[in-house]
């Protein structure tokens, strides 16, 4: 006889198995991450007290911060208090870690969330057109700009559209998320700051400062939608020309449906199954790798945070930011997952049926 694995147990096995993954990889993440930083040729300790601190001081910091203890013994102190959402005090800012992450990361949120908008936007609809047009001049075109978008520094190009449409012609704003005379006139409720400068006009019918947060994004923005384009568009492509060349499409053409039709509601919509998970890791992407984008633009988010975190050996914010991008990616990752199984059927788990 067989019987059906029950609903709610096979639900909490998968939950369980779930959490174990994800505890055991944030906890990969963060050994690797410590470890590194503590065999890196910088002292945190002179960061502290200053490279001209008398030797007592500078041990007595040692201990204060439990850096005179063996390695396993400071990682474990570390991981049981980042279990409590203590990262510990910033070196560079002296405030707790976790408000310093907290204020940073909206700003890369709402970088990386443009950016991957117009990446998608128009990244599948010219892979889509370069697969159809397959050969001709408009499959070469789209091909040409991913491979500049592969191949040519995010930070080269970042500062040339700097010298162009802001120095130059004067399009738009430069560096910083606002200018300096809306700084402080709009109150910040999401930290999403084209969010925020548009519920404040909303209220008091003054669009100036929605207009330099916007002016400010614009720049930025496109220049990582462009970086997530090359990838998507490429993607899009293959995955279209492998849609393309199937059997069901042959039948579709025989049955005379339009070819926009087999196209955009027969070949995309199954493309879109793998298309899920490359469009959500390049998101990921955005919010992990957009350092250089966030250095050129002097853009106040989680990758300049990390970066003079770097520079000052802050290691505690380095862990915590580094923590808090890892597991970003997790949770996307997952999500990715999640639509992958909801888009195609032939990926849900059926019950198991166990021989008894």
């Amino acid at each position: 006889m067989r019987w059906r694995e029950s609903g709610p147990l096979r639900g909490l096995r998968a939950v369980g198995g779930l959490a174990f993954s994800v505890a055991l990889t944030l906890l990969g993440l963060l050994a690797v991450t410590f470890f590194i930083g503590r065999v890196v040729p910088v002292d945190p300790v002179l960061a502290v007290v200053g490279d001209r601190a008398p030797e007592h001081v500078v041990q007595r910091a040692r201990e204060e911060l439990g850096l005179n203890l063996p390695l396993h013994e400071q990682f474990a102190r570390y991981v049981a208090k980042a279990a409590r959402g203590d990262f510990g005090t910033s070196v560079l800012t002296a405030n707790p870690v976790w408000e310093d992450v907290k204020q940073a990361f909206p700003a890369t949120l709402e970088l990386a969330t443009c950016g991957i908008l117009i990446g998608a936007g128009l990244g599948v609809p010219l892979g889509v057109w370069a697969a159809v047009r397959r050969g001709g001049a408009a499959d070469h075109a789209v091909r040409v700009m991913g491979l500049v978008g592969y191949s040519v520094p995010i930070f080269w190009l970042g500062l040339m559209a700097l010298v162009l449409f802001y120095a130059k012609l004067g399009w738009v704003s430069g560096p910083g998320r606002i200018d300096v005379a809306h700084e402080f006139s709009v109150d910040r409720v999401t930290g999403l700051l084209l969010v925020d400068a548009a519920l404040a006009a909303r209220s008091s019918g003054d669009w100036s400062a929605f207009r330099s947060a916007l002016s400010h994004l614009v720049l930025p923005a496109s220049l990582l939608g462009y970086f997530s384009l090359a990838y998507i568009s490429r993607m899009t492509r293959s995955f279209m020309l492998h849609e393309l060349a199937q059997e069901y499409i042959v039948a579709a053409r025989a049955k005379g449906l339009s070819e926009a039709r087999i196209v955009w509601r027969h070949a995309l919509r199954n493309a879109m199954v793998p298309l899920v998970t490359v469009i959500a890791l390049s998101y990921a992407g955005l919010l992990e790798g957009s350092v250089l984008t966030e250095t050129v633009f002097s853009w106040p988010g989680l990758g300049l945070y990390l970066t003079n975190s770097l520079q000052n050996a802050d290691m505690n914010a380095v862990l915590g930011a580094t923590l808090v991008v890892g597991t970003v990616f997790i949770v996307l990752n997952l999500l990715s997952d999640a639509l992958y199984r909801m888009l195609d059927p032939r990926t849900r788990d059926t019950r198991a049926e166990v021989p008894r």
